[in-house]
């Protein structure tokens, strides 16, 4: 199951950050935003497409990079592509223009993006390049989780204080009847009321508010298109909000019994965290069983990072 970007495509991620901050000095740019846009375009490119452009990140389609009313689509030869307009050139004086070196496409993609953006931010190109809104959600999140922690912040917690009582139940896939048929999508960590529920990664908060069968709930994303779901919390951390930055162990929220209802339904079951992970290929997202990463991140140390006005009482 594709849960991360593997290990293989982040380290040759992290080969191209040179490549990445060169071009965008040249063109007054983040490295971070090109580097998000490379690392959504490949987790999210489609599998017949990677065959036609293996190589890591954006791809321009063949006729763009080689000009429309070129014969030759798959023309690496930099003057024939600029005779047709093409946007391939050769940016590292090899004498070729091909997508397949990020030492070509990356400053095409930085130059491009560039002029497309005039005096505007970069919305107008990153629309552009996936006419989507949900990606140039992800991509500018992205690019703001790159800037702050680098292109690979891995590292995990587990979602409840561990000091505290709990006990987890690996529920997922168990029936449920609130609010018709359906099947549980997480695993639910049993605790007391007011228990701090954690950030389990690096992310950004996606999405936080009420909802009928969550109750108080909170969204996370991490760079890997990977989103991690909080539920039926009885409150948020202080100053939690869209599109925040958050670590792991970072206090989000609290242990409670909120949803099945409408907003401030609570107590029509035990406090607990329903905990959940999906992945998103960009066409189609899923939820999968969290239990064998909980057991994973339940061996690791702790460090709980409490919200400022907590932590200084």
């Amino acid at each position: 199951m594709l849960q991360h970007a593997s290990a293989a495509a982040v380290s040759q991620q992290q080969s191209l950050r040179p490549i990445y901050e060169r071009a965008a000095e040249d063109h007054d740019l983040s490295w971070a935003l090109l580097a998000a846009i490379d690392r959504y375009a490949e987790l999210t490119e489609s599998k017949s497409n990677q065959k036609t452009h293996p190589w890591y990140g954006f791809s321009f389609e063949p006729a763009a990079w080689a000009g429309l009313d070129n014969p030759d689509p798959d023309d690496v030869n930099p003057l024939t592509i600029r005779l047709f307009h093409g946007l391939g050139t050769d940016a590292n004086g090899d004498g070729l223009a091909v997508q397949w070196d990020p030492a070509d496409r990356i400053p095409v993609l930085a130059e491009w993006i560039d002029k497309l953006s005039g005096e505007d931010d970069a919305e107008t190109a990153i629309w552009d390049l996936f006419q989507d809104p949900i990606a140039m959600d992800r991509v500018f999140s992205f690019e703001k989780i790159f800037a702050k922690y680098g292109l690979n912040p891995n590292e995990h917690c587990f979602p409840v204080a561990k000091r505290y009582n709990y006990s987890v139940k690996h529920s997922f896939g168990a029936g449920r009847s609130y609010g018709g048929r359906r099947t549980h999508e997480g695993v639910d960590i049993f605790a007391n009321y007011g228990t701090p529920v954690l950030a389990c990664s690096y992310g950004y908060v996606e999405l936080i508010g009420w909802n009928r069968f969550g109750g108080w709930r909170i969204g996370i994303r991490d760079a890997n298109n990977v989103y991690y779901y909080y539920a039926h919390l009885s409150s948020f951390a202080k100053g939690m909000r869209q599109g925040q930055l958050v670590e792991p162990g970072e206090v989000i929220g609290y242990v409670g019994s909120s949803g099945y209802g409408p907003p401030g339904t609570s107590g029509k079951f035990p406090p607990h965290l329903h905990f959940g992970i999906y992945r998103d290929t960009g066409a189609h997202e899923w939820a999968y069983s969290p239990s064998s990463q909980l057991a994973q991140w339940e061996r690791l140390p702790q460090k709980i990072k409490y919200p400022k006005r907590q932590a200084e009482s």
